[in-house]
């Protein structure tokens, strides 16, 4: 889906929260070896962790983040987190959120 200004957004699925992705490219899917903002808005309790990881045990590179946004006309339910990933691999990543209480995780393809 794509909103305001065509950037891409991604439901996440979780048990216990509500999550959301936005990515800051073009076009999906993402690149690998170049940096993709990806801003987070998730609902739950506690500080935000964040790893991404293919089937194969390969992690992203985290670059910055989670860094916790005060306000953004994004309009999504819950806190809002940005960050900065390289993804090293084509693949399809793994991407865990979890929270004191809340957990999820979303699927990104790079080619």
């Amino acid at each position: 889906m794509l909103i305001g200004e065509g950037f891409p957004e991604v439901r996440g699925t979780s048990r216990d929260a509500e999550l959301w992705a936005l990515l800051f490219v073009k076009e999906a899917p993402l690149s690998r070896g170049q940096e993709v903002k990806i801003v987070w808005r998730m609902t739950g309790e506690g500080p935000l962790t964040i790893k991404a990881t293919l089937p194969d045990g390969t992690t992203a590179k985290r670059t910055w983040g989670p860094e916790e946004h005060a306000g953004s006309t994004w309009e999504r339910p819950g806190q809002e987190w940005g960050t900065g990933f390289v993804f090293p691999k084509r693949g399809c990543w793994k991407i865990e959120l979890t929270r004191t209480q809340g957990k999820g995780h979303v699927w990104l393809a790079v080619a």
